[in-house]
């Protein structure tokens, strides 16, 4: 066993300085992702018992990412990329200080709360995926996003369970006096102190900055209009894969203990599955690895709406953490081949792309949070957690389609 380790690591060490330090970064950051995913929309949850207010914090997010896309593409002509790459990890813990410190929580604290954190997502993904395409080749990058994602994957397990506990034994009194607020606090401060360590990492790249060259075009080939519309349908269902499991286990099974406990097998199951993948798949399994994530996203949403209760959350939540991880895997490395042949075609700065995209995600999203609040304003909110969440779940099924489609043309 000590030499099958010894072996990985080896295999890991053969891989680019700059590359090792990106998913060295990441590790550190995926500690406090899910922390920033979950506990935000349940702190709201907690406060209000309302779930379009967790949507509407969602949908505010998700309007700060592309604008703050936009202003970091014209940062990059002045200032390093890791410096603003690691800005967007320390404004995280701004965000939940934020949050933390409305005395009364009401809608126009939850909004400028979700817009601050959209300025985070978005310097740390305009910032990552640049980096992450100057950084791989298509031959590693099955490599590189299987081994980011396994470290996502395996801290959705041990973070949430042990946050989600922790706020749950204050709150029934046996730790910190029985304050679940204070709770909420020093998980703020770890979240700082964790920013501030992968800040410090980042650092020690030798990451280049984007060409000074115009960033912002209308008009594109065939291929990336199609890249756009994979990105429509995936920013559908971003919403949906954030939120709802909140929303779901906070309505149907109980507070932040189940909530963290609920994730642990599936994802110790799916970050195995992940790590093999990434060291055996090639580059023409993408295609197959992403229909099988999207058949069990599917049908997890589907459970979900026929069941409605709390077994259904319990497959629900198994379907979701399995098939999340693999639509990434497969997900990322087609986008980077996109980028990398259209902007040869093209011959255009390769930010130029990602800007592109992040606007190709946001309209999705638009849509998924508008549907979703629009239904439980106008019926009701248990119908738009059964409905509205399969409909999102069967458009983004349409994907399989579209990247079928991307492929042919990348191979072509």
């Amino acid at each position: 066993m000590i030499e099958k380790f010894k072996k990985e690591y080896q295999f890991y060490k053969s891989h680019p300085r700059n590359l090792r330090l990106l998913l060295m970064t990441n590790l550190i950051y995926a500690l406090v992702l899910p922390i920033i995913e979950m506990f935000v929309g349940a702190y709201i949850m907690r406060s209000s018992s309302n779930t379009t207010w967790v949507m509407s914090y969602q949908l505010a997010l998700y309007s700060g990412i592309p604008l703050t896309f936009l202003v970091n593409g014209l940062l990059l002509k002045y200032i390093r990329i890791a410096r603003l790459y690691s800005l967007g990890m320390l404004l995280s813990g701004v965000s939940m200080t934020a949050m933390m410190m409305i005395d009364h929580i009401n809608l126009t604290g939850i909004i400028i709360a979700g817009l601050i954190m959209g300025l985070s997502y978005g310097f740390f993904w305009a910032n990552r995926d640049f980096l992450s395409l100057s950084s791989t080749t298509d031959e590693n990058r099955n490599y590189y996003f299987s081994m980011e994602t396994f470290f996502y994957t395996l801290t959705f397990v041990v973070i949430p369970f042990l946050a989600g506990n922790f706020i749950a034994l204050a709150d029934k009194g046996f730790l910190l006096g029985g304050n679940a607020q204070l709770a909420y606090y020093l998980l703020t401060g770890f979240v700082f102190l964790l920013t501030f360590f992968s800040s410090v990492l980042v650092h020690r790249g030798t990451f280049e900055n984007p060409k000074r060259e115009p960033f912002i075009f209308f008009h594109f080939v065939p291929l990336w209009w199609k890249m756009l519309g994979m990105a429509l349908l995936k920013g559908l269902a971003q919403g949906a894969i954030v939120t709802a499991p909140i929303m779901l286990i906070m309505r149907l099974l109980g507070k932040e203990g189940t909530l963290g406990t609920l994730q642990s097998v599936a994802a110790i199951l799916s970050a195995v599955v992940l790590y093999l993948i990434g060291r055996m798949a090639k580059p023409q399994h993408r295609l197959l690895i992403f229909t099988i994530g999207l058949s069990i996203f599917t049908a997890g949403f589907f459970v979900n709406s026929v069941l409605f209760s709390g077994v259904g959350v319990i497959i629900f939540m198994m379907c979701i953490t399995i098939a999340r991880p693999l639509l990434e895997i497969a997900y990322f490395p087609i986008l980077l081949g996109v980028i990398d042949k259209v902007a040869a075609l093209e011959n255009r700065n390769k930010f130029a792309y990602i800007l592109n995209h992040e606007w190709g995600l946001y309209a999705g999203r638009l849509i998924g949070c508008g549907m979703f609040i629009l239904l439980s304003v106008m019926i009701s909110e248990d119908f738009a957690l059964k409905y509205a969440l399969l409909a999102i779940a069967i458009g983004q099924f349409l994907s399989i389609w579209v990247a079928k489609r991307i492929v042919q043309d990348l191979n072509a």
